[in-house]
């Protein structure tokens, strides 16, 4: 056995059965082990920013990280922006790093590069491998390290993925079971909750809906405000589930909607602050006499947690404030941001999974689409745009029986296109809708915010937030990567395109022309 296909039967034995790739020469004998070895699903990505968003929106959905396949620093440096949104989520991921040969490297060749170096921003763990017999070993520390929510980079030089392995692969290693959080904490938090002060619990990360109904019945028994953080890494939600406030992107809005906080308790979120800085507003939302109190940080059991709150405050039996179905009438008239998003709500189907990189055309759907049926919302979690469409691509692999829908901006498209390929390829049930308004709006209204110029941009400043002259055409694009494509102008063909996407199964792309938000 060689080192790559004991590196390849150790993920295997670990649960990891897919590998998003993107490789070059250095990787040619993990490639060979692909065929070599039974378990593992190779997934074709025609660029590192893909394969990595994919990734994440895989282990998002199946619990579990995946694997990538990178070459070299360049390769791996494609793939860092995804592997950032995957880190600020708390998102696993194995990332795989091809080098040269060990014994290549001292002569400097043009694709020799700080792997390492590269690698240690994004990551938690990194390591380097340096000889075939330790690989597995390697590989299972890989797997260990990156858990339930960290990035481990495992660097793969050529021979000791071609050199034998006497020792072969690893078997299943035990993952370390996610941090107790300590009695004091819990007891502190109750205490804070019962104190007669505005109370708000805030949760980030994972939100399923089990969880959602423990947090109503816990605000309800003490009367404290429930609320997500702006965007949480995968929140189950629509009818059945509990009503929970979300915390708003705008600092300005934040700060309103949190103003009367003065007791802000914190469950796998961090203390919320601006996205940016802006002249005269606070980096700090909550408000100067609130006081913040970081019950459980991302990693430690928040259900433990939260079983521990409904029994100190008795809550158990408290019935929760529960999310009615109430759907959306199908609109008429003219395509816009509300119309589209009311489309979107009348026909989306029970535990459907829905990716949201809409930017400012997509601030309608979350809240018009909490009174649908039943389903998962995946955020854009690090702000590193170019997620939506890989994160669509690995959320279909992990749920093959499930129709995902990618909410996507024209801008944010652009960045990683090539993901409409790899959904062709393996004929996932994706379908995009492009909110085409041929401006980066969101920068549009970010200028304005700032306060640069005046908030008023000269010409070739706003030659650089429009991204029409010339218009793109998607339906183009998607159909020459083998994705089935139409272009909706008005609410009536935006109502008949996304009923049937929602219907038929396969990728799918509808170019939605609206104007602008803002």
């Amino acid at each position: 056995m060689n080192g790559a296909q004991s590196l390849l039967t150790t993920l295997i034995n670990n649960g990891i059965e897919v590998c998003f790739t993107n490789p070059g020469t250095s990787e040619m004998h993990f490639v060979a082990a692909l065929d070599e070895v039974e378990g593992m699903r190779c997934v074709l990505c025609l660029f590192e920013g893909v394969l990595s968003g994919a990734a994440d929106g895989y282990a998002r959905m199946a619990g579990k990280p995946a694997s990538t396949l990178l070459h070299l620093g360049p390769g791996l440096g494609n793939a860092l922006a995804n592997i950032h949104n995957a880190k600020k989520g708390h998102v696993p991921m194995v990332n795989i790093v091809g080098d040269h040969a060990t014994y290549h490297l001292q002569y400097d060749a043009p694709l020799t590069s700080d792997i390492e170096g590269v690698a240690a921003p994004m990551s938690h763990w990194v390591h380097a491998s340096t000889e075939a017999a330790a690989i597995g070993r390697d590989a299972a520390a890989a797997v260990r390290e990156a858990g339930r929510s960290r990035i481990a980079t495992l660097v793969l030089p050529a021979d000791v993925s071609w050199g034998d392995n006497p020792n072969g692969a690893e078997g299943k290693i035990a993952l370390a079971p996610p941090a107790a959080v300590p009695r004091a904490r819990i007891d502190e938090a109750v205490a804070r909750m019962r104190s007669g002060e505005n109370c708000m619990l805030m949760i980030g990360g994972n939100v399923s809906a089990s969880q959602g109904l423990k947090l109503s019945r816990i605000g309800r028994a003490c009367g404290a405000r429930i609320s997500t953080d702006t965007f949480p890494t995968r929140i189950q939600r629509g009818a059945g589930s509990a009503v929970i406030e979300r915390l708003p992107y705008l600092a300005e809005m934040a700060i309103d909607h949190i103003k009367d906080v003065k007791q802000l308790i914190l469950l796998g979120a961090k203390p919320p602050v601006s996205f940016f800085a802006y002249p005269d507003v606070p980096s700090v939302l909550s408000a100067p006499d609130c006081e913040e109190f970081v019950l459980a940080a991302p990693e430690d059991d928040i259900d433990a947690t939260l079983d521990a709150l409904l029994s100190a405050l008795d809550a158990e039996q408290v019935e929760p404030e529960i999310q009615a179905l109430a759907p959306t009438e199908e609109p008429t008239g003219a395509l816009d941001a509300s119309t589209a998003a009311q489309a979107i709500a009348h026909y989306l189907p029970e535990n459907a999974i829905v990716v949201d990189e809409a930017i400012t055309s997509g601030l309608l759907v979350f809240p018009m689409t909490a009174g649908t049926r039943a389903h998962d919302w995946l955020n854009q979690t690090g702000g590193s745009i170019g997620w939506g469409l890989p994160a669509a691509v690995g959320a279909a692999v992990a749920c093959p029986g499930r129709k995902v829908l990618c909410l996507e901006g024209d801008g944010s498209a652009m960045y990683t296109i090539q993901a409409l390929w790899t959904m062709a390829r393996e004929d996932l049930d994706v379908t995009v809708v492009i909110f085409n308004n041929r401006k980066y709006s969101i920068l549009e209204m970010e200028f304005g915010r700032t306060g640069a110029r005046g908030g008023k941009p000269g010409p070739k400043a706003s030659s650089t937030l429009d991204i029409g002259g010339p218009d793109m055409d998607f339906v183009a694009m998607a159909r020459g990567m083998g994705v089935q494509a139409s272009r909706a102008t008005n609410a009536a063909e935006f109502n008949a395109l996304f009923a049937s996407a929602m219907q038929e199964k396969g990728p799918r792309l509808i170019d939605a022309i609206v104007p602008t938000v803002f």
